[in-house]
C-alpha cells in the first residue's frame, strides 16, 4: 500500500520556535532544545527572555520556524549563536502572525479617547472611498 502524504507540516522537534501560550512568558517565543517525552520539552528562549525550563506542549503553539541543525540538549549559548546566525528573531517579527498579535494587543490597550479618535479616522477614510467609487 503506498504510503499518504502527511497533512501536518510542524512537528516537535528540536528547533522548532514554539509561542508559549500561558505562564510569566505568555506570548514569549522560545526554541525546544530537548524533548524529554510525549508531554514535555526542555526550552530555551535567550533573546526573549525566556529561561531554559521544562514546558508541556499543551501550553505552547508550534510556529513555522525552525533552528536548523540545532544540536540535541544544546545549552543556551549555544542556542544564542544559532539564534543570531539565523536571524529567527528578526523573521517572527516580520511574519505576519507576530505583526497580528502585535496589532491586537495595541488595540486592547487604547484607552476610550483612542478608540473614539480611531472611530472617526474610519469615518473619514469610510467617505473618501465611497465618494470615490460613486463618480467611478
Amino acid at each position: 500500500m503506498p504510503e499518504q502524504p502527511s497533512n501536518f507540516t510542524r512537528f516537535v522537534e528540536v528547533g522548532r520556535v514554539v509561542l508559549l501560550k500561558s505562564g510569566p512568558q505568555e506570548g514569549q517565543i522560545a526554541v525546544i532544545a530537548e524533548i524529554i517525552d510525549h508531554n514535555r520539552a526542555i526550552i530555551d528562549g535567550p533573546l526573549t527572555g525566556v529561561p531554559r525550563q521544562s514546558f508541556p506542549y499543551r501550553h505552547m503553539t508550534l510556529t513555522p520556524l525552525v533552528v536548523a541543525k540545532l544540536p540535541r540538549g544544546a545549552g543556551t549559548g549555544v542556542v544564542r549563536k544559532f539564534l543570531e546566525k539565523e536571524g529567527t528573531i528578526d523573521k517572527w517579527q516580520k511574519s505576519s502572525w507576530a505583526q497580528k498579535r502585535e496589532a491586537v494587543a495595541k488595540r486592547r490597550s487604547l484607552n476610550d479617547f483612542q478608540r473614539f479618535c480611531v472611530m472617526l479616522a474610519k469615518k473619514g477614510r469610510r467617505d473618501v472611498v465611497r465618494k470615490a467609487l460613486s463618480k467611478a
